[in-house]
């Protein structure tokens, strides 16, 4: 059975219809706790920017979730045909730089069809029963120079039951995942590829908007978000609430879209950007709008100097970044110290 949803009651009318088990909890740190009129629409707010549109905070909020709502079906396989499957790369040196092990509590926002949860996990697992396979191979070496091949054997199946179930599994009970994201759709989409693949255990999935988490303070070792930071309407709030769950000594990991600083080839990559992936996005999902927007939104998000400035200001240390493929996108790394 998959895990259940996590979704705050006073977010409930603003999804309809949950296909699968829900658990409620209760929060403060919602986003529907900000003033609302009875529709559920957010009152007032400054003026901010929609890719190249100007609106106000409240309509940016209202029109980032239709878009991910609108894509979340084909948001995969227009990944693939955008970025003609660089993306999987990237978040594959994504999963390398992080370098997660067992026992780590991940946070993964914005994450809601599983991408990155989904590498986690396999990591996870990959690197234990590499760690158990060469442990074994030392073992029976051992007895090969110590012993009969007839004991070599005894010896190398006894080990083998001595390994735990969970350690043989290449998963413990104390490493896990949350996926929170603020788009209900794209976590179903995540949940049900997560079923899939059989991956029901160590995972759990939670609606939550990253400018006011339903997670505890100081309760992660690691907080990673791909693709998703230049959608908030509120960045350096996105980037405090980070900083808050993480654990002392915890890390912050954001894979984005960033600035290439060649100028023949930020002109050959915007011409691409704009026209021809807008086009795709009509052919393959019926929707031209939002992928216009997805151009738009890359263009007006900080570039990689302005980005590490900004983490450094949320109060992260040894904050860094790799440019990926000449800098169309960007690994930024800092910690909580």
């Amino acid at each position: 059975m998959a895990a259940p949803m996590a979704l705050c009651r006073s977010c409930f009318r603003h999804f309809s219809k949950p296909t699968f088990a829900v658990r409620y909890f209760r929060t403060s740190r919602c986003a529907s706790s900000k003033t609302s009129n009875d529709d559920g629409d957010y009152l007032g707010g400054r003026e901010t920017h929609f890719g190249f549109e100007a609106v106000t905070e409240s309509e940016k909020t209202r029109k980032v979730y239709e878009v991910f709502k609108n894509v979340a079906g084909n948001y995969d396989t227009m990944n693939d045909a955008m970025s003609l499957g660089i993306h999987r790369l990237w978040k594959d040196r994504f999963m390398q730089v992080l370098k997660p092990s067992q026992g780590t509590r991940l946070l993964d926002v914005a994450g809601g069809t599983g991408d990155i949860a989904f590498r986690f996990m396999d990591f996870i697992r990959n690197a234990q029963l590499n760690s158990i396979s060469s442990a074994r191979q030392t073992r029976v070496q051992h007895a090969d120079n110590s012993s009969s091949s007839d004991s070599e054997s005894s010896s190398s199946d006894s080990d083998s039951d001595r390994v735990p179930d969970k350690e043989r599994s290449g998963w413990r009970d104390d490493t896990r995942v949350t996926v929170c994201d603020i788009n209900l759709s794209m976590l179903q989409v995540g949940q049900q590829r997560a079923e899939e693949r059989g991956l029901t255990e160590g995972i759990s999935w939670v609606v939550g908007n990253a400018e006011e988490l339903p997670i505890a303070s100081e309760s992660m070792d690691a907080y990673t978000i791909a693709f998703g930071i230049r959608n908030v309407t509120h960045i350096e709030e996105a980037l405090s609430e980070a900083h808050r769950v993480l654990v002392p000594g915890g890390r912050f990991m954001c894979l984005e879209f960033s600035q290439v600083s060649n100028p023949l080839l930020r002109s050959l990559y915007d011409s691409y950007s704009f026209q021809v992936i807008p086009v795709l996005g009509q052919v393959i999902a019926s929707d031209w709008k939002s992928y216009q927007y997805l151009v738009e939104s890359i263009r007006q998000f900080p570039n990689q100097e302005e980005f590490a400035a900004m983490i450094r200001d949320a109060g992260f240390s040894m904050v860094t970044y790799e440019n990926l493929s000449v800098g169309i996108a960007a690994v930024h790394s800092g910690f909580k110290l």
